[in-house]
């Protein structure tokens, strides 16, 4: 049986191979730590970085997945701008580069001192037509 710290230990593990450009070791390892049980602030970050791993390695639409998967239903936290940051990365590195936009430009306008009813307007053109 796995404890909160092996987990927490996969997780550092893991993020020490990541930094080093070793994404193929690092990958499992987030596996692991995930399965293993994160506490909450851990697994998100376990996500982005197990989801930015994987576009490294040249598997943007499972990044993707992943990203779209953890973000869906959640609510807006501190967390939300970093899903949108990896979400638009992935995006671009697929070659949705409007999309990309989107995703950034809404993470964006809760943080506008104005215009956010005229900013989301617009993003939601450049929506339909990255569809």
């Amino acid at each position: 049986m796995t404890t909160t710290d092996d987990a927490l230990h996969l997780f550092e593990e893991a993020g020490e191979h990541d930094s080093a450009g070793r994404e193929e070791q690092a990958e499992p390892l987030y596996r692991a730590a995930l399965a293993a049980g994160l506490p909450t602030a851990e697994r998100i970050q376990a996500v982005i970085q197990l989801a930015s791993t994987i576009r490294n390695l040249d598997r943007g639409e499972e990044a993707l997945g992943m990203l779209e998967a953890e973000s869906e239903g959640r609510p807006v936290d501190e967390w939300t701008p970093a899903l949108a940051a990896f979400t638009a990365l992935t995006l671009a590195s697929l070659g949705r580069d409007r999309g990309a936009l989107v995703v950034a430009l809404r993470a964006l306008i809760p943080s506008l001192p104005r215009y956010h009813r005229s900013v989301a307007a617009y993003v939601d053109e450049l929506a339909d037509g990255a569809r």
